[in-house]
């Protein structure tokens, strides 16, 4: 008799314990910064937000032809905030301080800066362009904006082809999921995925 409860109560226990494993690799635990094809599910690069602050998105202006730097911040609700964007001529698109209200509008060195734009989106939905060589740059929260080694930067065309249209954001996967995805992008082309 004390044999059949032992039994029972090791095959609960193994029950118990597989059903925890399966449970744990299939909750969507792994923050990741997720860039993706909109229309292409399996197109999509994940980087661990663990020690991710922040972003910038930089541009050529289709008018002006100037460099356009849009700075976003990762939010603790895992929202992006744009914090402020760097450009170096006026052109089409380019805000004016006075439809920013809140905003500071300053002249550096680099060009013109408009900071403290306090924007927040869940995600940002862009197209990726030939012409304007998009390009992304990550920061390392632990090694700071400023310093050689917290950069990282990609060029959006090194990615994806030309016109396509993808989402940047802060989400969850499950662990399975981001194993399978370092597994498939072995030798892939973004050294922190």
């Amino acid at each position: 008799m004390k044999e059949k409860s032992f039994l029972i109560k090791t095959v609960f226990f193994i029950i118990f314990i597989i059903s925890l494993s399966v449970l744990a690799v299939n909750l969507p635990i792994v923050k990741v910064f997720s860039i993706s094809n909109r229309k292409v599910s399996g197109n999509c690069y994940y980087i661990s937000a663990k020690k991710l602050s922040g972003f910038e998105i930089s541009y050529t202006h289709s008018v002006n032809k100037g460099r356009v730097h849009d700075f976003y911040t990762i939010q603790p609700d895992d929202s992006l905030l744009l914090d402020k964007t760097l450009f170096v001529s006026y052109g089409a698109g380019i805000p004016e301080p006075e439809e920013t209200p809140g905003a500071d509008f300053l002249v550096t060195d680099e060009g013109y800066v408009i900071s403290n734009l306090h924007r927040k989106v869940e995600k940002l939905t862009m197209a990726v362009g030939l012409i304007a060589n998009h390009a992304i740059t990550l920061y390392d929260s632990q090694k700071g904006r400023n310093t050689e080694e917290s950069v990282q930067e990609y060029y959006l065309t090194d990615l994806f082809e030309p016109q396509t249209s993808i989402i940047l954001e802060i989400k969850r996967i499950t662990f399975l999921k981001y194993i399978f995805h370092k597994l498939n992008k072995k030798g892939g082309k973004l050294k922190n995925e």
